[in-house]
């Protein structure tokens, strides 16, 4: 949990010191977009190697040579390279540690104890992804440019350049979470070699997709967790366009919405971990009907104190939601494929799922559809697709 923290905590501060360097070299505002973009390309068109990878070492070391290339990518742009570019060797980095990271999980976790360590691998993670937030804030500062952090012969050797100071501090931190491996254990399980030409990586990886997509707990957790993901990522956008056309707030204001957002998940991922067994998982399917029902309540919020507790209501039902759903994908991932072939399964599923929905946001907003038009889509989608997959289940016990 530690080198997870501190690694996703240096990606979400590194993500707004990028902005900020794009800004300051005056590349167009359209290419800030692309950093998300590319970072998320990365986890979809590795997914077919990372799961190898991860398979092939002890995972401890992968995600530490994970770590490794994430340092890599702050020093190249500490040497001037495009930060479009380095950031895309983050998400190669990234997508590379996620199979490891998660694999790992199931091969020192007992099954009875999956959704508790998932529990808390997502409350380590939202907590990075939100002091990510505020610590990438303060290394884009002024406050923090105008001190003489670093010596001025590191200054002669790195460039003078006015975030030369804030991606350095990051790259630090890439290394003390590489370095926090040293203490991870080796789970001490081995796969057998595997074929690693394209063609060979290629046609495994579709038939693993086709294995976890046909069983029948591994197909629902798995469309359940790409669905979620998708939406996920939808959401944050939709929050932040309500807040300002309803809510009258601005930006940074309505930032504090998805903040809400967050503390809930961590309450809900934290209510699920004590409350819900793995065997009794597929109890939760129609938590996500009621997380689509949630969402037009916006339509007649007005004020920001009850905005606070519908995001944060959200939340909740999104982290009692989804961590079963990820420990239940995982033991089924693990029990007919491989730790890291799995995840980098899912990985990819729940990617390219993200890809498709901010395509599908772009495309509405291309057609200037109003906010109000916004949340009912995505409500009636998560409603209706929820609601499929709990006929599904349904029909699946039924014919057994």
């Amino acid at each position: 949990m530690a080198t997870q923290f501190v690694s996703a905590l240096a990606d979400n501060a590194l993500l707004l010191v990028a902005m900020a360097v794009m800004t300051a070299q005056g590349l167009p505002a359209f290419w800030i977009p692309w950093l998300k973009l590319m970072f998320t390309l990365s986890y979809v068109l590795l997914g077919p190697w990372v799961g190898v990878w991860a398979d092939r070492w002890p995972k401890h070391g992968v995600m530490m040579a994970a770590n490794g290339v994430k340092a890599l990518a702050c020093f190249a742009m500490l040497l001037g390279v495009n930060p479009l570019m380095a950031f895309a060797l983050v998400g190669v980095g990234a997508a590379a540690y996620a199979p490891a990271k998660y694999g790992l999980l199931t091969e020192l976790a007992k099954p009875a104890q999956l959704i508790v360590a998932n529990a808390w691998i997502e409350i380590s993670t939202v907590c990075a992804v939100l002091l990510g937030v505020v610590l990438g804030g303060a290394l884009v500062s002024q406050a923090w440019l105008t001190l003489r952090v670093l010596p001025h012969a590191w200054i002669q050797v790195l460039g003078e350049g006015a975030y030369t100071s804030s991606v350095f501090l990051l790259l630090c931190l890439y290394v003390v979470a590489g370095g926090l491996n040293v203490w991870v254990p080796d789970s001490g399980v081995r796969y057998p070699p595997v074929n690693w030409s394209l063609r060979a990586v290629g046609v495994a990886f579709w038939q693993d997709q086709k294995t976890l997509w046909q069983d029948p707990l591994g197909g629902i957790s798995l469309s359940v967790t790409t669905l979620f993901w998708g939406v996920g990522a939808s959401l944050q956008l939709i929050v932040l366009a309500w807040a300002q056309a309803q809510l009258a707030l601005d930006l940074s204001q309505a930032a504090y919405l998805q903040a809400a957002t967050a503390v809930g998940v961590i309450a809900g991922a934290a209510l699920a971990a004590k409350t819900v067994a793995l065997d009794q998982a597929m109890k939760v399917l129609p938590v996500g009907v009621l997380l689509g029902l949630l969402l037009p309540l916006m339509w007649w919020i007005s004020d920001w104190q009850t905005a606070v507790l519908l995001t944060a209501l959200v939340g909740v039902v999104g982290g009692f939601f989804v961590v079963p759903m990820n420990a239940l994908l995982q033991h089924r991932g693990v029990s007919l494929l491989s730790a890291g072939r799995s995840i980098a399964v899912q990985n990819v599923n729940e990617n390219s799922s993200i890809l498709l929905m901010m395509a599908a946001y772009s495309a509405l907003l291309y057609f200037h559809a109003q906010v109000h038009v916004l949340v009912g889509a995505l409500a009636a989608f998560i409603t209706l697709t929820m609601g499929a997959v709990v006929w599904r289940h349904r029909r699946q016990k039924r014919l057994a």
